[in-house]
């Protein structure tokens, strides 16, 4: 079978690349023509756009890239009617992928979303069109299951992939420390996004907060997408930033600065306290704090619906209150504590390793009913 899938950012590309390699088992004379980054094309996909030209954050920097956008939406189309795929698979990114849903759907092609837009967070009458153009969701949330029901649409739930992405990492190099000339201190993981909006804005505020922890290495775990110049133009040189090898990172270390999104989960599935950074375009913030219909913004504390990282949003996030916030998860004390215990809970509540494997079960099976 032909497979076009669309995956717009890095975690897109990861959990694409393992949906891939499990849809390769199912049917080994796949092809697949995707919108992603180097681990799906690493899998055998032929990449049509690099996530690294598509990612715009904030309604802001949406609006002003409007043009470019409308472009690659206007390709997408034309390209995805000339590889004529048996199905169209969308992972998140869903101001793009809804517009594509609608045209595939419009066009007879079966669509396919695994990895469901957070319409639970915002807009949530995109539901709507979801249902219309969608002929099969597969969701990673243990509560997005309940929140379809209330709009009567069926959508299974099989498990968050990134537990499948991180027991395949388990067996690391055991010189990590070695071969990135790392000295005996513990290490202190800053992890400011994969885009370089949010990288310009976090890392220096994470890099002014940590100066005067100089018991810790501090290291940086690069976006592969980003180039090093970038960083060493923030650091001006000064801390270490290690690519492709965030997982390798956050094994070693003591604690965690993160910008929101899925690294705040991976952070808790290797165990790391972290305290949570987002701060975008101030216009982009206000809007969203209008339109949102959520208390947290890390995936830990929504799956877990309370609490378990301290999250720093827009004016509360400054040097002084990270600096704060980052004491308290170091030390031994109640904090640290109270985050480990809440990881282990989430671990339960997120179904366990085998999502990648059971989404492509269930892909094949939709499309192969006799099978």
């Amino acid at each position: 079978m032909k497979y076009y899938i669309i995956a717009g950012e890095a975690s897109g590309d990861l959990h694409g690349a393992n949906l891939i390699n499990e849809l390769k088992k199912t049917d080994p004379q796949a092809i697949f023509r995707c919108w992603g980054g180097d681990l799906m094309e690493e899998q055998g996909a032929e990449i049509v756009k690099h996530y690294r030209d598509l990612a715009f954050m904030g309604f802001f920097e949406v609006v002003t890239n409007l043009r470019t956008i409308i472009k690659n939406i206007d390709f997408c189309k034309s390209d995805l009617l000339n590889f004529n795929p048996d199905a169209v698979i969308l992972v998140d990114y869903p101001g793009f992928n809804l517009r594509i849903a609608e045209f595939a759907h419009d066009k007879n092609y079966k669509v396919i979303y695994y990895i469901s837009p957070q319409v639970w967070a915002w807009k949530q009458s995109r539901v709507k069109k979801i249902k219309r153009v969608v002929d099969k969701m597969l969701v990673i949330l243990p509560f997005e299951q309940d929140f379809y029901k209330r709009f009567n649409y069926e959508v299974e739930f099989v498990g968050h992939p990134l537990l499948d992405a991180i027991s395949r990492r388990e067996k690391m190099e055991d010189d990590f420390l070695q071969k990135h000339h790392l000295d005996g201190k513990k290490i202190i993981a800053l992890l400011p996004g994969s885009r370089k909006q949010e990288i310009k804005t976090m890392l220096p505020l994470m890099i002014n907060a940590v100066k005067s922890f100089t018991d810790y290495t501090i290291v940086i775990a690069g976006a592969p997408s980003i180039l090093p110049e970038f960083y060493e133009d923030i650091t001006e040189g000064k801390i270490k930033t290690i690519f492709n090898a965030t997982y390798e990172i956050l094994q070693h270390a003591e604690a965690a600065l993160v910008t929101s999104g899925t690294a705040t989960l991976e952070t808790a599935l290797f165990g790391v306290p972290q305290v949570v950074c987002y701060k975008g375009n101030r216009i982009s913030y206000l809007i969203a704090k209008q339109l949102i219909k959520i208390d947290f913004i890390s995936l830990v504390n929504l799956v877990m619906k309370k609490e378990i990282v301290k999250e720093l949003i827009q004016d509360d996030l400054n040097a002084e209150n990270i600096k704060s916030e980052l004491k308290n998860i170091l030390s031994t004390g109640s904090s640290r504590v109270k985050i480990l215990q809440g990881y282990q809970e989430l671990k339960e509540a997120l179904g366990g390793s085998g999502a990648s494997e059971r989404a492509a079960i269930s892909i094949h099976h939709y499309l192969n009913p006799s099978t």
